[in-house]
């Protein structure tokens, strides 16, 4: 894999004709103003937006930690949990292990774990949400975590929650034949982080630095379950309202979330899934294909990738939010005029979610008149 991160990066000269042609400072400015409301209503957070290549702004309001106050303010270095916009890299990495011819879209659960309870299931329907799954939060009360964990050793790992499946088969609250409808359910990612392993023979943690983190120079990106120390390295906590939310039961169940990064680091997956390299391009497209079309509007879903669809119902901005006791996130692109939009907060705030007002200042230039609705935080 290239580091086609590295290779976009622009040119002083490049960059100079670019700020001329998008009106960059006028277009900062406008951004500045945006976001300093936001901080009045509460955001606590690294942003950043750039387009045509070249950041237009970039700023970190607040605290890593509360309880250390002005001693861990916010750096550009600051780690912060990406919530369920860790599906994206978990997408990619399935795809990639299809690229390579050592996964198969139509593989179902039970070629690689035989007592998985549910039949049918294919990674094609795992990627898209179209399994009926359970979430795996819900579906199991609060004995498994009695019967089925020693007190010394009380977090589950994916391993466990597939045990779990295996052993308790769960009846779900609301089962669907596979394929039949979109069901957003974390579950899905979770599992295939878990075919992750059995195909790559690594961990997941393992894998995906060895695919994605380290060839895209991502090296302030980790897996909560890391050994690496450099993760501790500016990394936050999460918060919610001023509530420091300590360590959750599922927190090292990865997939479905679990990866920690900077905006610098999405920053430059921004530009890797732009840039040809992380993937050959049709199998990328792949994921920008929108695949949930029971209920007609604009929202759709691909592969590990959420979508607002245009008149041609074809992808006009794609992007992945999450919520995860108390981060927030939001990765927001548009194919069409270039720009990125990134927040990552630590302390619960839905105004990382409106991104309208800064899709109207990023397409100014455009003749494009349709408005992006907000969107909402999904787990």
């Amino acid at each position: 894999m290239r580091n086609c991160a590295d290779e976009q990066v622009l040119t002083p000269e490049q960059q100079a004709a670019v700020r001329q042609e998008i009106h960059a400072d006028q277009k900062a400015q406008q951004i500045e103003h945006i976001f300093q409301q936001k901080v009045r209503e509460g955001l606590n957070g690294n942003v950043l937006v750039a387009q045509k290549g070249m950041v237009l702004y970039k700023h970190c309001f607040g605290l890593g930690h509360f309880e250390r106050g002005q001693r861990d303010t916010l750096v550009d270095d600051s780690k912060f949990q990406l919530a369920s916009l860790s599906k994206t890299f978990t997408a990619v990495g399935t795809l990639k292990l299809i690229e390579l011819g050592k996964l198969k879209f139509e593989d179902t659960i039970q070629k690689f774990y035989p007592d998985f309870p549910y039949h049918g299931i294919t990674i094609r329907e795992l990627l898209s949400h179209r399994s009926g799954l359970p979430n795996y939060q819900y579906a199991f009360d609060d004995s498994m975590k009695v019967n089925f964990y020693k007190k010394e050793k009380p977090y589950p790992s994916n391993a466990t929650i597939m045990h779990w499946f295996a052993t308790v088969k769960p009846t779900p609250r609301a089962y669907n034949i596979p394929g039949r409808g979109f069901s957003y359910s974390n579950t899905n990612y979770m599992v295939l982080a878990s075919i992750i392993e059995k195909v790559s023979g690594k961990s997941y943690e393992e894998y995906i630095h060895a695919t994605i983190f380290e060839p895209l120079g991502m090296h302030q990106t980790f897996v909560a379950t890391t050994k690496n120390e450099l993760f501790n390295q500016h990394k936050t906590a999460g918060y919610q309202w001023n509530r420091r939310i300590p360590k959750d039961y599922y927190d090292d169940v990865v997939g479905d979330k679990g990866i920690y990064s900077t905006i610098g680091d999405l920053f430059r997956w921004y530009r890797a899934l732009n840039g040809d390299c992380v993937l050959q391009k049709k199998t990328l497209q792949e994921a920008f294909v929108p695949r949930s079309f029971e209920k007609k509007g604009a929202k759709n879903y691909g592969y590990g990738f959420r979508m607002m669809l245009g008149e041609d119902n074809q992808p006009e901005f794609i992007y992945h939010s999450g919520w995860w006791k108390g981060y927030n996130t939001m990765f927001w692109f548009s194919p069409k005029d270039e720009y990125v939009i990134i927040m990552l907060g630590n302390k619960y705030n839905k105004t990382v979610y409106r991104v309208k007002e800064l899709i109207d200042v990023l397409r100014s230039d455009s003749k494009s008149t349709d408005t992006a609705e907000e969107t909402e935080a999904e787990i």
